[in-house]
């Protein structure tokens, strides 16, 4: 299949574009390259630099592509930011979301795999989180998120529009050379191990008073590999729908810290800091679905090895994709 990659460039979206293409599949990747990075495509796909924002740009580049299938990466992903910058995450990953299922509409590309997130449901009130869970987002990131897919449900009921929505949890590890390289760094696992590196003097455990064993958040952690096989997956299923994409046991960020100290052998110093709004206690997935109706398991579980995986990517790339 020929599938343009929306989002290419970045860090999930880079991973899965080098899976299309080892699995035999041809590439396009549309990224405006403002929070990706060109060094991220694989060499064998092709780059068209565009902003979904400008709807005449990803017109043009389904008309000129005719892709068989869409994967939609492209989107802000920050919870913070979003709780101060609202305007900017409606605007990019909704308008520039239904910019994007129109253009597919108007040139009969009629599949898309939506790169979603388990911020949709906000704080659970069971676990681990469903499908069927009720949909509560505590952050505009979440809510964005949320209202792209209800729109897209209502092309696919209405249009005929073929929707697989793959909720992650939280993506870590690298995979094919490819890792984690944000402006800010917002996530965990890379904070630690630049501090690991000597880059941060020390990392910052955001709430320790929360409803959890020891205080810290806890949150599931899933290998971008695995996420990106879940893409393939989707790409060919006969169902539509949404899919969580976890491992079903969750870390706390205490957890997380202890398991980069025991990977790096670096001390690795941590003061706690106030909470973060918008970040809800715990966040673990059912992820039965999947494995039932995808045949998707993941493979890297051990939080241990996920560390292990970006650390080497990081010691090989101490400037990210700049060094």
């Amino acid at each position: 299949m020929h599938v343009l990659v929306t989002g290419g460039a970045g860090y999930i979206g880079s991973v899965t574009g080098a899976l299309l293409l080892d699995e035999g599949h041809s590439v396009t990747v549309f990224d405006n390259l403002e929070l990706g990075h060109r060094a991220a495509i694989d060499t064998r796909a092709a780059l068209m630099v565009g902003d979904l924002r400008n709807a005449d740009a990803i017109d043009r580049a389904i008309a000129e592509t005719r892709p068989d299938a869409v994967m939609h990466f492209a989107a802000d992903a920050l919870v913070g930011e979003s709780m101060a910058q609202p305007e900017r995450y409606f605007g990019n990953n909704v308008a520039g979301g239904l910019n994007l299922a129109a253009a597919m509409l108007r040139h009969g590309v009629r599949r898309i795999v939506l790169s979603s997130t388990c911020a949709t449901y906000g704080e659970p009130e069971r676990l681990p989180i469903t499908e069927d869970s009720a949909q509560r987002p505590t952050n505009p990131y979440g809510e964005s998120k949320l209202m792209l897919e209800r729109a897209l449900d209502w092309y696919r009921r209405l249009h005929g529009l073929h929707v697989v929505s793959l909720r992650y949890f939280n993506a870590c590890g690298a995979a094919g050379g490819r890792g984690e390289d944000h402006s800010p760094e917002t996530h965990l696992i890379p904070i630690l191990l630049q501090v690991a590196l000597g880059q941060r003097e020390q990392a910052c455990i955001h709430g320790d008073d929360y409803p959890t064993p020891d205080g810290s958040c806890i949150r599931d952690y899933i290998h971008v590999s695995d996420l990106a096989r879940a893409h393939l997956l989707a790409l060919t299923t006969p169902a539509s729908g949404a899919f969580n994409l976890g491992t079903g046991s969750g870390f706390s960020v205490k957890q997380v810290l202890a398991a980069a100290r025991a990977v790096t052998g670096h001390p690795i110093p941590a003061s706690v800091g106030p909470r973060r709004p918008g970040d809800p206690p715990v966040l673990v997935a059912a992820a039965d679905k999947a494995r039932q109706v995808l045949g998707w398991t993941p493979q890297i579980t051990a939080i241990e090895d996920i560390i292990a995986s970006a650390w080497e990517w990081h010691r090989a790339h101490p400037d990210g994709y700049g060094g």
